[in-house]
C-alpha cells in the first residue's frame, strides 16, 4: 500500500454523498481525489493508477485496455446513482505516495447509471479535462464487451486518437484531437462521477455486476500492474465500498467490484 500522506495536489472534497432523487446533470471525469488517510484509497475512483515517478520516470504515450459494461441497480430505493468505466491518461498521482497529482486526463468510457425509479441506462462517451464529456453516440448494453484505446500520434506531439470499440455490436467510435497532457499517469477506472448543480458532490454507486478488466497496456505493452497501484473507493465515513481484485496472473487484468470490500482475482 503507498504511504498515509496527503496528496496536496489532488486532494478536494472527500465525501461520497447519497445522491438525492433528482440529482443531475453529471460530470463524468473528475482527477482523483484521494483520501487525506490513505492514498491507496479515493472518494471517486476504484481501480489501478501508475505514475509516471514510481514506474522509473516512464511517461505514458498511449493506453490500451478492454471491459464488459457492468449491470447497474438501484442501491438506494428512490435515489438516482451513477458510475462510469473508462481508461485514461494523467489525473491520477504521479509517485508512489501520491505527493503529487496530475491536472490533466484524457479519457474514454462506458456509463452504467439508474434513476430515481431504478430504471437503468447506458452509453459511452470522451472527454479532455477540463471539458464537458461527449458522448460518442453509441448503442451501449450491460454485457457488452469494450476494447478501447488512447494513442499520442507520434510521440510527444500532443495530438491523440481516442478509440472505444463496441467488439459485441461491431461498433467503432474514433476521435483524434489535440491535447497538452503530462503524460505522467495511466489508469484503468470505475468511478462515481461529479453531479453538477444544486446538489453537486460525487454521485451514490449503483449496485453493479463485477467488471473485468483485461488486455491493459502502456506504451504498447503489459502494463504489469502491481497491488502497489491499487486504489479503493471508500465512502464519507472511510469505509470501502468498491474494491478492484489483486492483478491477474498475466498482470494486464483485474476485477472491481462495487459495495465490496474486496474482489476475487481473474
Amino acid at each position: 500500500m503507498r504511504s498515509i500522506r496527503l496528496a496536496a495536489a489532488v486532494v478536494a472534497l472527500f465525501a461520497v454523498g447519497a445522491s438525492p432523487a433528482a440529482a443531475a446533470p453529471k460530470s463524468h471525469g473528475q482527477l482523483l481525489h484521494v483520501s487525506p488517510f490513505n492514498t491507496n484509497q479515493s472518494s471517486n475512483w476504484f481501480g489501478y493508477n501508475l505514475g509516471a515517478l514510481e514506474r522509473n520516470n516512464t511517461l505514458f504515450n498511449s493506453i490500451t485496455g478492454d471491459w464488459t459494461v457492468p449491470t447497474a441497480t438501484a442501491h438506494t430505493n428512490g435515489h438516482d446513482a451513477y458510475s462510469s468505466a473508462w481508461i485514461g491518461i494523467g489525473g491520477g498521482c504521479i509517485d508512489a505516495n501520491c505527493n503529487v497529482g496530475d491536472s490533466t486526463l484524457i479519457q474514454t468510457g462506458t456509463e452504467s447509471d439508474v434513476d430515481q425509479n431504478g430504471k437503468a441506462s447506458y452509453s459511452s462517451w470522451w472527454e479532455l479535462i477540463p471539458g464537458p464529456s461527449i458522448d460518442t453516440g453509441q448503442t451501449i448494453a450491460p454485457g457488452d464487451h469494450m476494447h478501447s484505446s488512447i494513442t499520442e500520434m507520434v510521440p510527444n506531439s500532443n495530438v491523440w486518437t481516442i478509440t472505444l470499440t463496441d467488439v459485441t455490436r461491431g461498433e467503432t467510435f474514433t476521435q483524434t484531437v489535440p491535447y497538452s497532457s503530462t503524460h505522467a499517469t495511466a489508469e484503468w477506472i470505475e468511478e462515481t462521477p461529479l453531479l453538477i448543480g444544486t446538489n453537486a458532490g460525487f454521485s451514490a454507486l449503483p449496485n453493479l455486476t463485477t467488471l473485468p478488466f483485461t488486455g491493459a497496456t502502456v506504451n504498447g505493452a503489459n502494463a504489469a500492474l502491481k497491488t502497489t497501484e491499487e486504489m479503493q473507493l471508500v465512502d464519507g465515513n472511510g469505509k470501502v465500498i468498491g474494491a478492484p481484485s489483486a492483478p491477474g496472473a498475466t498482470g494486464d487484468a483485474f476485477n472491481a467490484c462495487a459495495w465490496a470490500t474486496s474482489c476475487p482475482a481473474p
